[in-house]
């Protein structure tokens, strides 16, 4: 909403019986205007089944103060600039400024135009010098000129000085200029006097407005960014239809699908960098606090979350070129306050659990503390690189794989999520594509195990199917609304 500000300090100071500013009465008024215009129309052809309607209710404990917001509006023309008319005095008082002022100056004009002054004027202008009307003489003849000396031009070739003529009208204006900030301060009282008497209610006003623009912006965003209300289960689970990460372009970000806390608590993903499987993990967060935060998230109907206690994430840059032992135990830091914290209401997100030391290593820490998340009921979800995880994932209860796709052909990731299907490194497969020597890709696939190989293969197999399975879906559903819609 236009026109709401955080007037809470200026209501202390109003509590203390300070006299609030011109800038400060200002966004006073814009309150006051804003919520009387926003409880008009929420009130405006109240619907009769209007109980549970959270915004109207809120409008309906609205204040109006019209007659303060009018005082506030005509008396304040901008920050810098009180109206003549907000009091009689006060217009009085200006227009005998204006009066003097328009006298000394056909006076100062008169003495520039005469044949004695012309030759001496360095210009035909008068102008301003502290408040104080002046001419500008040529500095050889200032000794011609009776009067007060007021300025000097930066070459010192001017001289500005007021005649003796008008210092007594420079003086009465003066003193008029007094009287006038005398009776702008005695308006800022009198209209800091009415503010104090409805402060109360302001305050209140102030809060609700604050609440009603925080759901309107709520709507509002959900509105952009196609978001919907996911159904809410009392179970620990995700279930993504359909998402999309909010801070992307809908356009051309790639929807995903994903389950956890229901059949499995802890997912392993595996797949080429930039593959998606970091953005997979942040959207999963994001759309955990977003929705816990009383927002819509971008997904499909069907979609279904529980409530988390907690949010735990390790997430690093999958883009290093370096991972030294400093980023290592960094992240290793995160990982043991996470151990020590998480409970069966969180949910664990990791990036390159393990990454950074020794793969054997590393692999090993991972896969103990995956296992020792998913003995423990705790929702996790964890990306990686290690062949050793895709193996835990196959082989352990109430834990899953999913790869991020990735087409060898355009050597491209197709950034679509396969929930079941563990990741393929595909190195082999770009190498070859890339125009790596035959000779050298024969010759490290000599280095790898049977058992590697066989992995490798089955590993193909079921993602091919799987894609194929996918495709002959999403073709089907196509199929089904083309068919529904005729």
């Amino acid at each position: 909403f236009g026109g709401i500000h955080d007037i809470r300090a200026s209501l202390k100071r109003v509590e203390i019986g300070s006299t609030l500013s011109i800038s400060e009465l200002l966004k006073i008024g814009d309150v006051l205007r804003c919520g009387r215009m926003i409880r008009q129309f929420l009130t405006n052809d109240v619907p009769s089944d209007w109980e549970g309607n959270t915004a109207l209710e809120l409008g309906l404990q609205l204040s109006a103060f019209k007659q303060v917001e009018d005082a506030i509006s005509n008396a304040i023309l901008s920050e810098e600039e009180i109206s003549d008319h907000a009091s009689p005095e006060l217009f009085s008082i200006r227009k005998s400024i204006r009066q003097k002022q328009d006298g000394i100056k056909d006076k100062l004009s008169a003495i520039i135009r005469s044949t004695e002054y012309k030759k001496i004027m360095q210009d035909t202008v008068v102008t301003l010098r502290g408040d104080r009307y002046v001419i500008p003489v040529k500095q050889e003849f200032r000794n011609q000129v009776p009067g007060l000396i007021h300025d000097l031009s930066s070459s010192g070739s001017t001289v500005f000085i007021e005649p003796l003529s008008v210092v007594e009208a420079n003086n009465e204006i003066k003193a008029l200029m007094i009287r006038e900030q005398h009776e702008i301060e005695r308006i800022l009282r009198e209209l800091t006097a009415r503010v104090a008497e409805i402060s109360q209610e302001l305050s209140l006003n102030v809060q609700i407005l604050g609440r009603l623009d925080f759901m309107f912006s709520k709507a509002k965003l959900s509105r952009d960014m196609n978001g919907a209300c996911p159904r809410l289960s009392h179970d620990r689970l995700v279930k993504i239809i359909q998402g999309r990460h909010p801070l992307l372009d809908k356009h051309k970000v790639v929807p995903i699908d994903i389950e956890l806390g229901s059949e499995f608590t802890t997912l392993v993903i595996t797949g080429p960098n930039t593959g998606g499987k970091t953005v997979t993990l942040k959207t999963v967060g994001l759309f955990v606090l977003m929705l816990q935060s009383g927002l819509h998230i971008p997904v499909q109907e069907g979609s279904e979350f529980g409530l988390f206690d907690s949010v735990y994430a390790d997430i690093g840059d999958e883009q290093s070129i370096e991972q030294s032992l400093s980023t290592f135990s960094s992240h290793m830091k995160n990982i043991v306050t996470i151990l020590d914290e998480a409970d069966e209401g969180s949910l664990v997100l990791f990036d390159e659990l393990g990454a950074g030391t020794d793969p054997t290593e590393g692999a090993a820490l991972a896969i103990a503390i995956l296992d020792g998340l998913t003995k423990r009921g705790i929702c996790t979800m964890a990306t990686t690189h290690y062949s050793e995880l895709k193996i835990f994932a196959m082989t352990t209860k109430h834990v899953q794989n999913a790869c991020c796709e990735f087409d060898v052909e355009s050597l491209r990731p197709t950034y679509r999520l396969l929930v079941g299907v563990p990741g393929k490194s595909n190195a082999f497969a770009i190498s070859q594509k890339l125009g790596l020597d035959p000779y050298v890709i024969h010759k490290a696939k000599e280095f790898l195990t049977q058992d590697n190989i066989r992995f490798e293969d089955v590993l193909s197999d079921i993602e091919k199917n799987r894609t194929e399975a996918e495709r002959d879906k999403e073709l089907a559903e196509a199929l089904r609304r083309e068919i529904e819609g005729l």
